[in-house]
């Protein structure tokens, strides 16, 4: 097996828990390609090695390839990149995984002199305001018009996204083999004006409304400056990102234990 190895942090290289679980790989006849803006042909499954930020990135390299991304926890949270580095070895030696299909985003800009490499996104696509000025978002909706929003800020999610920027704005928790998209605005300040769930077939075009003349892009990880008359159109990529799954992976346990979902001492008192 020949495994492709991507940090963000080049100081992670020297980091112990990845130098064991590397030679534990070699040992049993791995090779390893380290990768940096490109993908080389021949890597049968890319290591992201890092936090949920690296994930992202690694994503964005083997987006359209059809490598699976398999991500090595040294962070913090570790939704995307879940597993620590001293639970990989075996299961991956012993064929105890499986490879999990992501959906991502793909967008364009219109009426936008800014190019941008690989428009893709795993988690969400957010547009926010660049100053102080209130932000008028037109969403249509597979050519229907929405009510507008009025905020800091609108947001498109995968359903991987959904534990990412989108939970913070107040958008649903959905399980990552649920194929839909998640529209949240930031910080609305129309209230009536909730988020909404659609299909991921749809596709969403955003128009803005603004005194300021530029607005934040934030495509995953990414940050760009785009003119306020950018029109930004956001549909299914045309692939989808395969995630190496280990035997044991648990998204309602992660919940549980990363989010702390349902921490409620009544609990414990229905257990004892």
């Amino acid at each position: 097996m020949k495994l492709g190895v991507f940090f963000q942090n080049k100081q992670l290289e020297s980091n112990p828990a990845y130098r064991s679980l590397r030679l534990e790989l070699e040992a049993a006849g791995c090779l390893f390609e380290e990768v940096g803006s490109i993908l080389n042909p021949g890597i049968d499954v890319l290591l992201s090695v890092g936090g949920d930020g690296t994930f992202l990135s690694a994503s964005r390299l083997a987006a359209g390839t059809g490598v699976p991304v398999l991500g090595v926890n040294l962070g913090r949270m570790g939704f995307l990149s879940e597993y620590r580095p001293e639970n990989i070895a075996q299961p991956l030696l012993n064929g105890k995984f499986s490879i999990e299909e992501r959906s991502m985003l793909e967008f364009g800009l219109s009426g936008e002199s800014l190019s941008i490499e690989k428009p893709f996104a795993l988690n969400e696509i957010a547009v926010s305001r660049f100053g102080a000025a209130m932000l008028g978002i037109e969403v249509i909706l597979n050519g229907e018009p929405l009510p507008t929003y009025w905020a800091d800020g609108l947001l498109v999610a995968t359903s991987s996204g959904s534990t990412a920027y989108s939970l913070s704005v107040g958008g649903p928790i959905c399980t990552p083999d649920a194929n839909v998209f998640i529209i949240s605005p930031i910080a609305p300040h129309n209230l009536n004006l909730r988020p909404l769930v659609v299909s991921s077939t749809s596709e969403v075009s955003l128009r803005f409304f603004s005194r300021d003349d530029k607005l934040k892009l934030n495509v995953d990880n990414r940050s760009f400056v785009i003119s306020k008359d950018t029109i930004v159109e956001v549909k299914m990529a045309r692939f989808s990102l395969k995630r190496v799954r280990l035997e044991k992976s648990n998204f309602i346990e992660a919940l549980r234990s990363k989010l702390f979902w349902g921490e409620d001492f009544r609990n414990d008192i229905i257990q004892s």
